[in-house]
């Protein structure tokens, strides 16, 4: 029974330490991305769930600035590939080239691409067609890609934080469904308020502009990442979970205003990804378990990309932000 109790104070203790780190690291990203508290806190909480986050937003809103620093303070190793329309696979996943030795004896040998990182930076995707965004399917599910049917495994943690412009921006497709799934989280970047504007304005324009600094590493990182999958989790938040996802699915289950509005619902890897998302929030803010407020407030980041509206909810001037809410209701 003490061996139980020493385990027991032995995880509680590395939960708190890796709070408070945590706290250091959110609050480091702050004093370089203005006005974006929300969209931090999301962004950690993507990546300590151990998935990948897509950013929305307008051009011009720092999401790419996000994804570097994110990076530098973590101390993951990173690589931006900036997605246009002429992208082909090959550039994301790299290729098999023809060597030739002295001897005269030819061989293909593997040349990795951009993906070969611990954190991607997938500028502007939805600029590249669908054939090419899909390159990166196998990839983020995985973590491993297959080339000439040779398996290549990635480096350990691998996570995408690709940047999306509003689809009705001129010269950009829609993500594929599958690929959209994939993300743990979808965070919309909205513009700041004045008075982050304010700082971001002086920060920005004179010699001694704040630069991140490295605050955990590779390891902690991902010690971080498996303390998540042992914070506990009541039952009050499973059923949650469940009675949320279930009821954003069409079908005999599901009410008139579902059926009549949502044209696809989410999958199980939205509920997955509920239960990392909630746990991963937990930690950040200092807790040893999450409650179902924590599903409330990720409802929208985890099911906005899962889901479609029928072209009757469209019309009636619906959003998936609105139905959404409107489900929320019923678990809160």
């Amino acid at each position: 029974m003490s061996s139980i109790n020493k385990a027991d104070e032995k995880i509680l203790n590395e939960l708190e330490s890796t709070a408070a780190r945590l706290v250091e690291v959110r609050e480091a990203i702050g004093q370089v991305i203005f006005g974006q508290e929300q969209v931090i806190s999301l962004a950690l909480t993507a990546i300590i769930g151990g998935g990948h986050a897509l950013l929305v937003g307008a051009p011009g809103l720092a999401k790419t600035k996000l994804a570097i620093t994110l990076g530098t303070v973590l101390g993951l190793s990173e690589k931006r590939i900036q997605f246009t329309p002429d992208l082909m696979p090959a550039d994301i996943l790299g290729t098999e080239i023809l060597d030739e030795s002295e001897s005269g004896s030819r061989q293909f040998r593997f040349v990795p691409g951009p993906v070969f990182c611990q954190l991607l930076m997938a500028d502007e995707i939805n600029r590249a067609s669908p054939r090419t965004q899909s390159a990166l399917l196998q990839a983020m599910q995985e973590h491993h890609i297959t080339v000439a049917g040779v398996r290549h495994d990635l480096p350990e943690p691998f996570h995408v934080l690709a940047t999306q412009n509003p689809i009705e921006q001129e010269g950009t497709y829609p993500l594929p469904e599958a690929q959209l799934d994939r993300f743990l989280l979808e965070i919309d970047i909205g513009y700041p308020d004045i008075e982050a504007e304010r700082r971001m304005l002086f920060a920005t324009t004179g010699n001694d502009e704040q630069q991140a600094q490295k605050l955990m590493n590779r390891n902690q990182l991902m010690a971080a990442q498996r303390l998540v999958r042992l914070i506990p989790i009541g039952e009050s938040v499973a059923d949650a979970i469940l009675e949320l996802v279930r009821s954003a699915r069409p079908g005999s289950e599901t009410s008139e205003f579902v059926n009549e509005n949502i044209a696809w619902g989410p999958g199980p890897r939205a509920s997955q990804s509920l239960m990392l998302g909630v746990r991963a929030r937990a930690l950040l803010d200092g807790r040893l378990s999450p409650s179902v407020d924590d599903v409330i407030e990720l409802a929208n980041p985890v099911l906005r990309h899962r889901m479609a509206l029928s072209f009757a909810a469209r019309a009636d001037g619906h959003t998936i932000d609105s139905v959404i809410d409107r489900l929320v209701k019923k678990i809160g």
